[in-house]
């Protein structure tokens, strides 16, 4: 097999002199193109068949042994064998596309693809997970790898509630004791990571609300159910009586969409209906969310005589990161590319199905910087003309391949 790695470290005079170097030229070039190749050929969620079939040939070219998922899409692939002991280190990519147009110009691998592009990054996650394999594949063999590590590549992350949790059914999580992954960030330069203990991402649950009543005419609003004057009151009070239900610094907050009802001026409706989103920066008042907002709903339509049908659409939670976690990614980024290299990241509004895994397993997701130093454009995720400095592929190696290296637990 061809060298996948230097064994002198060019990080700098406060990385770590133990742990491999800088990738070769070879398989930084291939690295890239493969993940050039995804971007040319978006898939959605659950649709990543072109995808799976180039994950698990590349590992198998390797001399590993990918699973695909049984939904048909997305893989689970170990590097050495769990003898039951130490639990294992996970790494996750997700490997879907969004259904936008690419509107990137001038550059070769834009998406070939009507309506649908990598603006998320997943493509460069998928690459940085399958990179590292290839690497920790090869210090396996060595006898350099001091514990199995598993490589899950998750479908359908872009879609509501995640594929996380379908990953899990299928066995993700068997004999995985931590749980790594990152994220690009269009904020954070290429060379550089973000790092935070905590939730890091925000929960993002959808609802929909249905208002009934017998209808009738406005001149005698006395005789039936004001609909109109109901779903008014659940717009502007439900919100407002939320957010005296929790404390402030939890950041639960409902804000509508949609709201309609009726077609005629004289006439009172016999459904009104509403739609929005909750979002939510706690954990624990995420899941007091769906009963607080049950019952807000509830009242305020019982006052007016209306009956509610609600429907909560549980997203996902914060990802929350672990401290013993986030401080293995830290050493990891500081052994390859210095401490300097590493970042303090805020929490955002987005969310991310990585939590789920977070439900099971301690873990930490990093923000994985994609600007091109110096570069002074405003930039944003899931948008089309989103895209990343290549050259981060090479640091989200070496932070994982590093992060295997020394989760040395007893």
């Amino acid at each position: 097999m061809n060298q996948l790695i230097s064994l002198v470290s060019e990080a700098g005079p406060d990385a770590g002199d133990d742990l491999p170097g800088t990738l070769s030229d070879e398989l930084r070039a291939e690295l890239i193109a493969f993940r050039r190749d995804l971007h040319m050929h978006p898939e959605l969620g659950n649709q990543e068949f072109r995808t799976t079939a180039a994950i698990k040939a590349r590992l198998e070219q390797a001399g590993l042994a990918p699973r695909v998922l049984a939904s048909g899409t997305g893989l689970i692939c170990d590097i050495g064998e769990w003898d039951g002991g130490v639990p294992m280190l996970g790494m996750r990519a997700d490997i879907d596309a969004l259904p936008i147009p690419d509107a990137k110009v001038g550059v070769p691998y834009r998406s070939t693809v009507p309506d649908r592009a990598h603006a998320c990054g997943h493509d460069v996650h998928t690459t940085v997970v399958l990179g590292a394999g290839l690497v920790l594949a090869e210090l396996h063999r060595q006898g350099r790898l001091p514990r199995p590590v598993r490589l899950l590549f998750q479908p359908a992350e872009e879609v509501l509630p995640g594929g996380a949790a379908d990953a899990i059914k299928c066995g993700a999580l068997d004999g995985v004791g931590r749980m790594i992954a990152v994220h690009c960030d269009p904020k954070v330069d290429a060379g550089r990571i973000g790092l935070r203990t905590g939730a890091i991402t925000s929960a993002c649950d959808r609802l929909e609300i249905a208002l009934d009543g017998p209808g009738g005419h406005t001149a005698r609003p006395h005789l039936t159910t004001d609909l109109v004057t109901a779903v008014a009151k659940v717009a502007t009070e439900v919100p407002a009586v939320i957010s005296r239900r929790v404390d402030a610094r939890s950041g639960l907050s409902v804000t509508w969409g949609r709201i309609e009802s009726g077609h005629a001026c004289n006439v009172i409706p016999m459904r009104a209906e509403l739609a929005g989103t909750v979002r939510c920066l706690d954990l624990d008042a995420w899941r007091d969310a769906p009963d607080l907002i049950h019952a807000a709903v509830a009242g305020i339509a019982d006052l007016h005589g209306a009956k509610s049908q609600i429907n909560y659409i549980r997203g996902v939670p914060p990802v929350v990161n672990d401290q013993a976690v986030v401080e293995l990614m830290a050493e990891a980024m500081a052994a390859r590319r210095g401490a300097h290299s590493i970042e303090d990241t805020e929490q955002s509004l987005g969310g991310e199905d990585f939590s789920w895994y977070l439900e099971h397993v301690p873990g930490a997701m990093a923000r994985l910087g994609v600007r091109t130093p110096g570069d002074t454009t405003k930039r944003d995720l899931h948008r089309g003309d989103f895209d990343a400095d290549e050259s981060a592929i090479t640091v989200g190696v070496e932070l994982f391949t590093a992060a295997a290296l020394l989760d040395v637990r007893a």
